[in-house]
């Protein structure tokens, strides 16, 4: 008697072994009509990226003589090939370190100059190690070298280096993409974003169209062109309109100034066109853009793979499993927010953990409002996108007609076996 053969059976012996892979490529080719409605939404939002970034491209800064301030100072390079001890004044005990320096660039290159370092300095230098050197030219002879810092350019390109073969590696050609796409982010940030605020164009609006580039740039290059990450370009979207919307509102409802710092007091005494405000708000969406996309990829790629796994589930059952995988996304991100700003602010949050003042009012005062401000209206922007991302893929997801037809594997269930 001819065995029977089972369709459904075949099928499911055929994909039990690969039911336990997760692949995490790109989404089969979402229907026609789905293309055409995310192509409908996402392309106008393209076309006004590229519009604002032609109307907000910056002019060349106009140049400037150096203060000899900070940043703002000439400086060559040297190498330390002596130090010794030295008393640090004519009667006095109190000893100091003399370095002797071989400048090795600018117009002294090949001399070599001297300096007296005082006891309470805290950077250590050594023979050999190879030193940043500032030029005062108009300084008297004796003061126009001084050691402003260690060179770390040979261990600072190590370790970019092995950075960028660890994600190779790992990632291959994904990692290799989302090098591109760090470097093209560093591109937008170095080449439109900074010069468009020094020139003293609206820094919100420069912030939202470098923002939407890097992010449209960065997601298609890393994730490919489809509509998993069409929904997450979408969330991502949405949730940096709302973190602008939120941290418009209530910089002006705190009263923040944005010149909080030195560095910032320096840069708006040479531009003064600049509005520190929108500068603070600026901040406040590129510092959120990288852990949106994070989270939105995460979400749309959770719905697809459930979808994938049992293709049934509508958009409601889709929308309320990817929301349980959210709710976990969200409780770790948060953390890692909060802990991130908290990590940069160490310096200033242990000044303020000696100060005589209550809680409430170092909270609330201007320098660590500002940093409360840019936490919590980030993380709200990151909570809206898991719920808003999720909804969108589950709609997509449901209604993304794919070929399932399951595909026969070589010299299995190519015929039917009798007995």
């Amino acid at each position: 008697m001819a065995e029977q053969h089972h369709p459904a059976h075949e099928h499911s012996g055929q994909t039990g072994h690969s039911g336990h892979t997760h692949d995490h490529g790109p989404a089969s080719p979402a229907s026609a009509r789905l293309r055409v409605l995310l192509a409908a939404v996402l392309v106008p939002f393209a076309l006004a990226v590229l519009c604002g970034l032609a109307l907000l491209w910056p002019a060349p800064l106009p140049s400037h003589a150096p203060t000899g301030t900070g940043f703002d100072q000439l400086t060559v390079s040297g190498t330390v090939t002596a130090t010794r001890s030295v008393p640090c004044g004519q009667g006095t005990t109190t000893t100091c370190t003399e370095i002797t320096i071989h400048l090795t660039s600018g117009k002294d290159s090949g001399h070599s100059v001297t300096q007296t370092l005082p006891p309470d300095q805290s950077a250590v230098y050594l023979a050999g190690e190879q030193v940043v050197v500032d030029y005062s030219p108009s300084a008297p002879a004796a003061l126009q070298y001084t050691v402003e810092d260690a060179d770390r350019s040979t261990p600072m390109a190590i370790l970019a280096g092995v950075f960028a073969i660890a994600v190779v590696l790992i990632g291959r050609l994904r990692g290799l993409a989302a090098l591109v796409a760090l470097a093209i982010s560093f591109l937008v940030l170095a080449f439109f974003v900074l010069p468009a605020i020094l020139g003293g164009e609206n820094p919100l609006a420069v912030a939202v169209v470098g923002g939407g580039l890097i992010m449209l740039l960065a997601l298609y290059l890393c994730h490919g062109l489809s509509a998993r990450t069409s929904v997450a370009v979408l969330g991502t979207m949405v949730s940096l309109a709302l973190i602008g919307g939120l941290g418009e509102a209530f910089i002006q409802l705190t009263r923040l100034t944005g010149n909080t710092s030195d560095e910032t007091a320096f840069v708006h005494s040479l531009f003064p066109g600049i509005q520190l405000p929108g500068l603070l708000l600026a901040g406040v969406i590129i510092g959120s853009l990288g852990v949106l996309n994070d989270v939105t990829v995460t979400q749309a790629s959770s719905v697809w793979e459930l979808r994938a796994a049992n293709p049934t589930m509508g958009a409601r059952a889709l929308y309320r499993a990817g929301i349980r995988i959210g709710r976990d996304h969200i409780a770790s991100t948060v953390n890692t927010l909060v802990m991130a700003y908290a990590g940069a602010a160490l310096p200033l949050m242990l000044l303020f953990s000696l100060s005589h003042r209550g809680v409430w009012q170092v909270a609330t005062s201007e320098i660590v409002a500002e940093e409360v401000v840019r936490t919590l209206v980030g993380s709200i922007g990151l909570i809206a996108s898991v719920p808003l991302t999720t909804a969108l893929a589950a709609l997509v997801a449901s209604r993304d007609v794919r070929d399932t037809t399951p595909v026969p594997a070589p010299g299995r269930a190519s015929h039917r076996r009798r007995r």
